[in-house]
């Protein structure tokens, strides 16, 4: 270990904590800056608006922050997570039709945000190296376009300015990070940054689960289909702690969600299966709808551009990834590792601000494919558009998830690229894979979502609820 070594993390939301967390080990001090006051409890913060809607915490991301935090997995559900073993306890219908619930080793994680942060915040500020600096700015970055040693701060009922040196200097400070503004301050150009938009939007709303289903609900989702030459809308029901649904809609370009609070369930009703819609209409609604807009894909080529030694950027401020995926915080968890895996093995050096950033870049790159290879199909969509290769990558992946309505061994290849707990490219074309998808599936999908009897006589279902 460095002697005497610190560092300092911007931004104290999911990914800034792991990264402390990876970092502890390895430094003496680590100081995490925090513009917001951090509460004590599962609660909203200004700093993270979008923890009102949809989260989901895929089992890769799981799995990467009980190693670096051992117990965590256990003391969500202690508290009332809800860990849906995929595809059996998942409802879904993809854009070729509704998945069969077979057995799986993979599996998400379902609560609110807010319980995430906080179970990670408590874990990782007990440890007593690392300290945070709440209600702080973070003015600047201190050294030059070759090395940062450091960042200056300023506390948010003050005018004076703070330096803190650092051997290494995090950026987590998410889709508000400055980082484009701070390396044209230091000489260097900016990172290549690629985005795709489609306009997606999204509209939340917390309802009370029914008793009989509170405990053991499926995840409930309504994909849309980006092939069809209209706006995609999907709806959601996930399963949170105290017997909750959290509920999302959302819509790309031209077929936003309604902020009102009449038209969420027309809304909902009119995806390309209406079974959310059904299920909420008569259930208790806890809040009003909220929304959120400007949900763009991007994602910039840090372990490709010039950087300074010293400075390493992490999870949102890398990429962002349409919600409706569930990678954000799993792919922040994994970035996490990729830190603490290349100081295990390389120690603190000059060079290892380098060897992280690609490291987290890879780490970044299967999410990235999946969501701008979607999105980028949709109408009106704005950025980037796609390639020869996303073409024939969706192809294929359309081509898989179909053969993987009736064949398990498929369906079991697809979760773990989709969980991120197993390395996309060798996963999905691992030549048994391969020769199943060539063949193509079984038997047609079916019509109506895959309830249990169980599931169909606690949700008050009739045996069809229909197609539109």
């Amino acid at each position: 270990m460095t002697t005497s070594a610190r560092a300092v993390v911007l931004g104290g939301g999911l990914a800034g904590t792991l990264a402390a967390a990876a970092l502890a080990d390895y430094v003496d001090q680590v100081t995490i800056v925090e513009r917001d006051q951090l509460p004590d409890r599962p609660a909203d913060r200004k700093g993270v608006p979008q923890a009102k809607h949809a989260h989901l915490l895929m089992s890769g991301g799981a799995r990467a922050i009980d190693d670096l935090l051992p117990g965590t997995l256990s003391e969500l559900l202690a508290a009332g997570a809800h860990q849906h073993h995929l595809p059996h306890h998942l409802v879904s219908m993809s854009a070729q039709g509704w998945l069969t619930r077979f057995p799986g080793t993979q599996y998400l994680i379902s609560c609110s945000r807010n319980l995430i942060d906080w179970v990670v915040r408590r874990q990782v500020l007990a440890n007593p190296k690392i300290t945070v600096l709440e209600n702080t700015d973070v003015d600047s970055l201190i050294g030059t376009g070759s090395r940062i040693t450091g960042a200056r701060v300023r506390g948010r009922d003050t005018d004076a300015q703070t330096d803190l040196d650092a051997d290494l200097v995090v950026d987590a400070t998410g889709r508000g990070s400055r980082i484009q503004h701070w390396l044209p301050e230091l000489g260097l150009p900016q990172a290549r940054e690629e985005i795709v938009d489609s306009g997606l939007s999204y509209a939340t709303r917390i309802y009370q689960a029914p008793d009989a289903v509170a405990a053991d609900c499926p995840v409930i989702n309504v994909q849309a289909n980006a092939r069809t030459p209209v706006p995609g809308q999907t709806a959601t029901i996930i399963p949170q702690e105290n017997g909750r649904w959290l509920v999302t809609l959302s819509g790309t370009r031209g077929g936003e969600p309604p902020a009102d609070e009449e038209e969420f369930v027309r809304f909902a009703r009119g995806v390309r299966h209406p079974i959310v819609g059904d299920l909420i209409a008569n259930a208790q609604p806890l809040t009003p709808v909220v929304t959120a807009h400007g949900l763009v894909n991007r994602r910039r080529f840090f372990e490709r551009a010039r950087m300074p030694a010293g400075l390493i950027e992490i999870g949102d401020a890398v990429a962002t990834y349409n919600p409706v995926y569930g990678h954000g915080m799993s792919v922040a968890a994994l970035g996490a590792v990729a830190l603490r895996d290349e100081l295990r093995q390389h120690g603190l050096r000059p060079t290892t601000a380098r060897r992280v950033q690609r490291a987290i870049g890879r780490t970044v790159e299967p999410a990235w494919m999946m969501a701008s290879g979607e999105d980028c199909l949709y109408p009106d969509v704005k950025g980037a558009g796609p390639t020869r290769m996303t073409l024939a990558v969706r192809a294929y992946v359309e081509r898989m998830t179909r053969t993987a309505m009736s064949r398990a061994d498929v369906a079991e290849a697809l979760i773990d690229a989709m969980t991120l707990s197993a390395p996309m490219v060798s996963r999905l074309l691992a030549p048994r894979i391969l020769l199943a998808v060539l063949r193509g599936p079984d038997r047609t999908p079916p019509a109506d979502p895959p309830f249990t009897e169980q599931e169909m006589a606690a949700l008050d279902l009739r045996p069809s609820s229909g197609q539109s």
